[in-house]
């Protein structure tokens, strides 16, 4: 649970919900990954129960009594009669069974492991969709006074007759303020939006681990948080197949074949006899004039023979095998998927790096100095209004784009984290804000 903090004066102090923060809860309160738990004590269990055998069948009965007295001692073969069954399954079955149901558990963790790192992209997502939201409005938070003092500046000089500034001058600047409140109006829709699904995710189903929608007490944050960059520029096809093939979910994949080649192995079995062992006991009273009979025991075998095999056995072989054919498919369109998002991922970084530097170096700076330029040559009476504005707004739209650039810089190798995820397990944390927890 977060608590509001107070400074020693009593102020409420903005708590913060750093980026690794958000991803432990989220990871924390997953009810998916409790889930995963309890179906992996289930396949379990269900593994042992697999390897045993049926239950014996006991039978109880009277056989051979007269039918017109119904008197256990008058004929020689009436016997109480107590029977044993006991039935053993076609070949290697239980064995087979037990090793399939151990893999399905087995697979469980790595599912889990894929989870985590699934949870982590999304959350990284969310998280930098709202800090993008949240920048964004201090931007323009930072600029409109200045926006403010424009209008200020053409009202003062349009009331004083002095100088070049029109009524239209004067309406354009309201205009650019109220669209300025427009904008943050919708930025901070989108904010509440992303601290919603960060909500969505973080808080556990059965009470609230944090209240993201109470703005006034809330912050992510004023700096974009380091995120973990793996060098993938230099990394060859098969170097880079052989990392995918190590991805939770194409290993999760690979457990799911292995299963399947249990099923074409209990499909074989099916070809070998079921067969039962039965025995029995019968007590047989003594005669009317006391003579004493021998009980009888009886003992037998029953087997099924496999000899109609056409449209039972060879179609369910037939089955398993296609089983395989389709996992081995799905595990082939599973890792061209990510081969695909990968390298659309790093085609995507390497363009938003160009972008990053350009604006850093070049379009940030040009855009400072032309707004400076025009606003001076306007207030020596050199310049248009109309350009002043424009000047002032590309400068602020410029500084919202470079922040955008950076984000999904962030969001880029959030992806590539998560592609990568089985490649080094060494660091379970792929993004680190730096921010105390």
């Amino acid at each position: 649970m977060l608590f509001k903090l107070t400074s020693a004066a009593g102020e409420k102090l903005p708590e913060k919900l750093s980026i690794d923060r958000a991803i432990n809860l989220a990871q924390l309160n997953d009810p998916w990954l409790e889930a995963s738990q309890f179906n992996q004590h289930k396949l379990a269990a269900t593994a042992v129960a697999a390897g045993q055998l049926d239950d014996p069948k006991v039978s109880l009965g009277v056989a051979n009594i007269g039918a017109d007295r119904f008197d256990f001692n008058q004929e020689p073969m009436t016997q109480l009669k107590v029977g044993l069954t006991q039935m053993f399954p076609r070949g290697n079955t239980r064995s087979i069974k037990t090793e399939r149901f151990n893999l399905m558990a087995h697979e469980q963790p790595i599912l889990r492991e894929n989870r985590l790192a699934l949870l982590k992209k999304q959350v990284s997502i969310y998280w930098l969709d709202a800090y993008q939201a949240q920048v964004s409005i201090s931007l323009i938070e930072q600029d409109r006074p200045l926006f403010e003092q424009l209008i200020e500046l053409v009202t003062a000089s349009y009331s004083s007759g002095f100088g070049q500034s029109r009524q239209q001058d004067l309406i354009r600047a309201e205009l650019e303020l109220t669209r300025l409140d427009d904008r943050l109006n919708v930025l901070n829709q989108g904010y509440e939006e992303g601290l919603e699904r960060l909500k969505g995710l973080i808080n556990h189903s059965q009470g609230t681990v944090i209240d993201v929608t109470d703005q006034v007490y809330y912050s992510l944050g004023s700096e974009l948080p380091a995120v973990r960059e793996h060098d993938v520029l230099p990394i060859g096809k098969d170097e880079l197949l052989n990392a995918l093939s190590k991805h939770p979910a194409v290993k999760a994949m690979d457990v799911q074949i292995q299963a399947e080649y249990k099923g074409v192995e209990l499909a074989k079995q099916k070809y070998k006899p079921a067969w039962g062992l039965n025995a029995s006991y019968g007590y047989r009273d003594d005669t009317a004039n006391n003579i004493n009979r021998a009980d009888l025991f009886s003992i037998g075998l029953t087997f099924e023979l496999p000899i109609f095999t056409k449209n039972r056995q060879d179609q369910g072989l037939k089955a398993a095998l296609n089983s395989v054919d389709s996992k081995e498919s799905q595990k082939t369109l599973l890792l061209r998927e990510l081969l695909a998002a990968f390298d659309a991922t790093r085609a995507q970084l390497f363009r938003l790096n160009e972008r990053s530097e350009l604006y850093e170096k070049t379009l940030l700076p040009q855009m400072k100095e032309q707004a400076e330029a025009s606003l001076n040559a306007y207030t020596h009476d050199d310049g248009d209004f109309a350009e002043v504005i424009r000047a002032r707004i590309a400068q602020l739209n410029a500084q919202i784009e470079a922040l955008s650039i950076k984000v999904n810089v962030a969001k880029a190798h959030t992806e590539i984290n998560y592609l990568l995820s089985g490649r080094d397990n060494s660091h379970p944390q792929a993004i680190s804000s730096g921010e105390q927890r």
